[in-house]
């Protein structure tokens, strides 16, 4: 992968144009500008600096070039006056930046040229750069790729979130199982940021609230928290497509570090308690410390609580002075602000928006409705109860116990308001509440951020029309219009351009360079999918990619895959209703059918796994180690003669999804249809050229619809027949009967001929899929094996899967991030966009 990098066209933004002369003298002050960082910042010599010396001077001298026109961009938001977009999410998964900001500055090849002369390789150093893994998956690479395109377009914005000192864990295997440990992308320092500490708000939690007579100088709640925490900002900046044009925009990714108001108690100190003078710091700091703490201990759920609040309000706060210095009148704040929602995390905003309103600026509480739900919208992400986030009354009441009644209060005058229009069903009135009865009181933060919502939208066709049928049924019937859909999309930037660039430098040669800016000219390939000249370039290019993935999972797992055999991969986080489980069934029933067929003529397959399972999922992590142990038993097993091998990369981050999307051959979005809200995996290896394997589920829908049935393999149930399969219940023993291949499988890891050194490893594997099969691996396992078969034989048929393979790369520009954004700014933000 590191050499193709060089691959890319003269440059995305025009050097090619440029005069010999001109490009010697930008050659030349790119390489002064990083000897100066290298020198003055870095504090080192050339002769002495080591690779991450080097890497922190050229991220230094990049962006310099990124900081004139990120002040820019902020004096024309004031100047033009323009609305701005607020985007609150709990995930940022931006992983490594170098390229990407080169990328879009047209830097790429000058900055190669200028290190080659100090006798630098760029692609050497772009593998020392940390992933910043900010983010467990689709949500915060969304958030990362929707904060790129709002900048291309154009658009006025600021992502927040939180400054974890660790973000996600990093994974390691060891014999087959998970182990985490601490990310550690801030050893080093991270080049790209700006500390703000001037820019520092005070938090609340816990404390009493009391009650003041209502006159025109008071409000009629004060809220006295116990505790203070100090938010401290963090600015990226966050540069688009071509970046350095006068009219583009560089916007800013605030992000929230946690400090205690003092550093330590130093009376407790003098006392000789070291520790415990420190423990308020440690508390505080807690907050910002590591991405998704375990929740399944009251003091874990506390923390995530804790985080959620944190960074909503500390947002909302700075936005609001923002608009207060520039407009002056908080009364106008949604005629210039948007705030966007990422799934329920930061739901709480909704609250503390009111008690902003209400409390601190005095508004009278219809006002301040009016206000909060104009300037609101939220995304759902998932029909899955468990991330459709539920809190328990007695934790928010002793924790954010003015919200507690801002949120009583919401929901009395909301239900008031449905009894007023004759709404008197107990049931109805019971499922339209913020607060669930059931098992103990929690408030329903989906709901919350529903109701204080002026647009609701889900992320592709199907989860949109999902949510108004399940999660948001009763709520749907009550606000018809509030429900929309704006189907996800990938920034083509970075998961084509700088993931993929040897087919990138292909497509440019045959059809030019249109679709640098315009993705739907991918489409002018479509007449050369059955040209076999262009099939056989076309081929070449991506074996180029095989050939490099195989190179490198050799080196981390010291196991050789042919990278001419078909590439079969599923990277996703681990989770049963993504069913890599049905994946490692199928692998199982082929692995014994090659030994069952010794002689038969099998296309030679790679299954490819990486993903990472909560730390406190256990059933995920079973679902890791029997993937490795049937690894283990599959690569190291002679009869079956490189026919079959079976990889589990370990950690799995952005970084090593440029490296395995580009050499994917099929791509398995196999989850249980209906589950999945849209997927971005599936785009990103469309358009790399893979063909996907999959359910009728999330964007496999509109991908299918985009590429053709003939393009793509459907299998398995649909959302409507998996409803009416589970109302029949989820025992599983009939359909294991019906299915000699599937009992052989189930019976052949029951017996333990994946884990002889512990035969009843996988014994509540088994039963659970025989006796509690909710997400059907069972009921879709021979459709899904029927597929498969039908996927080798396509594969053998070259011809007719390059051409597929073609097609699919023409036609899924429209899955671009671009797309995705300019519909949120028209139908949701009401903002202006420029062309990308």
């Amino acid at each position: 992968m590191n050499e193709s990098a060089a691959a890319l066209p003269s440059g995305p933004s025009g050097e090619a144009e440029s005069s010999a002369a001109d490009r010697a003298a930008q050659i030349a002050q790119l390489r002064d500008a990083v000897l100066e960082k290298l020198n003055y910042s870095v504090g080192k010599d050339r002769n002495a600096a080591s690779d991450r010396d080097w890497f922190i001077a050229v991220a230094l001298a990049t962006r310099d070039r990124i900081v004139n026109d990120w002040m820019r961009s902020v004096r024309a938001a004031y100047q033009e006056n323009r609305r701005r977009v607020y985007y609150l999410s709990l995930e940022f998964l931006i992983g490594r930046l170098l390229m990407d900001s080169l990328t879009n500055l047209g830097l790429v090849e000058p900055m190669r040229a200028a290190l080659a002369g100090l006798d630098i390789d760029l692609d050497k150093l772009r593998q020392v750069e940390p992933d910043a893994a900010l983010g467990n998956g689709g949500l915060g690479r969304l958030a990362a790729c929707f904060m790129e395109s709002m900048a291309t377009l154009s658009i006025a914005a600021h992502g927040y979130g939180i400054r974890y000192d660790h973000g996600l864990f990093r994974q390691t295997i060891s014999d087959g199982w998970q182990h985490e440990y601490p990310e550690d992308w801030l050893d080093f320092g991270n080049p790209w940021e700006f500390p703000r500490p001037e820019v520092a708000y005070n938090i609340g939690f816990g404390g009493v609230v009391d009650t003041t007579p209502r006159d025109q100088d008071a409000p009629p709640r004060i809220w006295r928290p116990s505790e203070t925490v100090v938010a401290v900002a963090y600015d990226t900046p966050v540069v688009g497509w071509r970046g350095a044009q006068e009219h583009n925009f560089v916007n800013t990714l605030r992000l929230w570090s946690a400090r205690a108001p003092d550093p330590l108690r130093l009376d407790v100190f003098n006392q000789g308690d070291y520790v415990g003078a420190l423990a308020d710091r440690v508390h505080a700091e807690s907050i910002s410390k590591i991405l998704y703490p375990s929740d399944s201990t009251p003091a874990g759920q506390e923390l995530r609580l804790r985080q959620e609040y944190f960074f909503a309000s500390a947002s909302l706060q700075d936005l609001i002075r923002r608009h207060l210095k520039q407009h002056g009148d908080i009364e106008t704040l949604a005629d210039h602000v948007a705030i966007q929602l990422n799934d329920t995390h930061p739901a709480i905003g909704v609250a503390e928006m009111m008690r902003l309103l209400v409390d601190i600026y005095a508004l009278d509480w219809d006002r301040a409705w009016t206000i909060t739900q104009a300037t609101f919208s939220y995304t759902n992400h998932t029909l899955l109860p468990e991330a459709l986030e539920t809190w328990p009354a007695p934790l928010m009441e002793r924790l954010l116990p003015r919200h507690m009644q801002i949120i009583y209060l919401i929901n009395a005058r909301h239900l008031d308001k449905l009894r007023g229009v004759g709404m008197d069903d107990p049931g109805k009135l019971s499922a339209l509440s913020l607060i669930d009865e059931h098992s103990g009181r929690h408030v329903r933060m989906g709901h919350l951020a529903f109701l204080g919502s002026h647009k609701v939208n889900g992320v592709s066709a199907l989860h949109s029309e999902l949510v108004k049928e399940t999660v948001f049924r009763d709520l749907h019937e009550i606000f018809p219009d509030r429900i929309v859909n704006k189907t996800n999309g990938v920034t083509f930037r970075r998961w084509l351009f700088e993931a993929n660039p040897h087919l990138t430098r292909l497509l440019a040669e045959t059809i030019g360079r249109d679709f640098f800016d315009d993705p739907m000219a991918l489409q002018a390939l479509e007449p050369l999918a059955t040209d076999l000249d262009f099939q056989a370039r076309y081929a070449a290019a991506r074996q180029a990619n095989k050939a490099a993935l195989a190179g490198l999972i050799a080196d981390r797992l010291l196991i050789k895959v042919d990278p001419t055999a078909l590439f079969d991969v599923q990277i996703k986080r681990i989770h049963e209703y993504k069913r890599q489980l049905l994946n490692i069934l199928q692998t199982i029933a082929l692995y014994n059918e090659i030994r069952a067929h010794p002689m038969r003529d099998f296309v030679p397959r790679v299954k490819i796994f990486a993903g990472k399972a909560a730390a406190s999922y256990h059933m995920a992590k079973l679902i890791i180690k029997l993937a490795n142990d049937v690894a283990r038993v599959v690569n190291n097993d002679p009869t079956v003669r490189d026919m079959l091998k079976v990889v589990f990369l370990p950690n799995y981050n952005v970084s090593l999804a440029e490296a395995i999307i580009p050499a994917a051959d099929l791509s398995e979005q196999i989850s249980t249809a209906g589950m999945e809200a849209s997927g971005t995996g599936n785009m990103k290896m469309a358009l790399n050229g893979a063909l996907t394997i999959g359910t009728l589920d999330g964007a496999n829908v509109e991908i299918k619809e985009r590429v053709g049935d003939d393009n793509i393999f459907i299998f398995g149930l649909t959302a409507e027949e998996v409803a009416a399969r589970r109302a029949h219940g989820n025992d599983a023993r009939e359909t294991i009967a019906r299915s000699p291949m599937l009992r052989e499988v189930l019976e052949s890891i029951q017996d333990g001929a994946f884990s002889q050194d512990d035969r009843h490893r996988y014994a509540p594997l088994v039963d659970m899929l025989t006796y509690h099969d909710y997400f059907l691996v069972t009921a879709d396992f021979d459709a899904y094996c029927a597929m498969q078969a039908q996927v080798a034989r396509r594969w053998r048929d070259r011809k007719s899967w390059q051409r597929s393979a073609i097609l699919n790369t023409a036609r899924t520009g429209w899955f671009s991030s671009d797309r995705t954004i300019a519909e949120y700014a028209e139908d949701i933000w009401k903002v202006p966009v420029r062309p990308s």
